[in-house]
């Protein structure tokens, strides 16, 4: 009997450091358990809904949060070694700015419907914990959504509009709705919720038992 397939949707932010280490074990886990249908969808969420369109200057926003930039260090070498552990790079050195994230999330709908969600989410990701580029800067975005396939002209006019700003803002809502206060967060078949990075074993098990009791239930 085949595997019954499962949907997952993840809540997350493209300047939360733990959604990019969370999406990193996500492909692991899927990877552990091949034989299971797996269908991976983004959903956006805010993790600071305060910053202005345009963004405000990192040290500002590490004094705000953390009460200084030096407070951070320590978290930023924890989060660092995290990453480093999962084959990506987090250089919080490198991170001048600290963007307003609405028009990132815009990206990742738009590569969704060219089936590039995840390469769009991954390369924003990049941008901002690797590079340290400006995610409020159009061009920025831009390029980055002609590298995984969306045009850029198309991409440079929408942006310039309120094109898809409304359903954003209503699923980053629905997610707070939802009683949601931390991510990643992980939705499972639309009704089990995982909560944080998890390690890839534990969410491949979690797939797993989903799987095992949908294909049961429709047996």
């Amino acid at each position: 009997m085949s595997k019954a397939p499962v949907r997952i949707d993840v809540v997350s932010d493209v300047v939360c450091p733990w959604c990019f280490i969370g999406k990193k074990r996500l492909e692991k886990a899927v990877a552990l358990i091949p034989d299971i249908p797996v269908e991976v969808h983004f959903r956006p969420y805010y993790l600071n809904d305060w910053i202005p369109r345009e963004g405000v200057a990192r040290d500002e926003y590490l004094t705000t949060k953390f009460g200084s930039p030096e407070r951070y260090h320590g978290i930023a070498g924890r989060v660092a070694a995290a990453a480093a552990a999962e084959g990506l790079v987090y250089a919080s050195d490198r991170i001048n700015r600290q963007p307003n994230t609405i028009d990132a999330h815009r990206l990742i709908r738009w590569a969704d419907a060219i089936g590039r969600a995840p390469q769009m989410k991954q390369r924003l990701m990049e941008l901002y914990f690797t590079e340290g580029a400006d995610l409020t800067d159009r061009e920025v975005l831009v390029k980055a959504a002609s590298e995984v396939g969306l045009n850029a002209e198309e991409v440079r006019a929408a942006l310039a509009t309120d094109k898809d700003e409304a359903e954003i803002e209503r699923e980053v809502q629905q997610a707070k709705d939802a009683g949601i206060q931390g991510v990643p967060f992980f939705i499972l078949a639309g009704k089990y919720g995982i909560s944080g990075a998890q390690e890839p074993a534990a969410l491949a098990q979690a797939i797993r038992q989903i799987s095992d009791e949908q294909t049961q239930a429709s047996a």
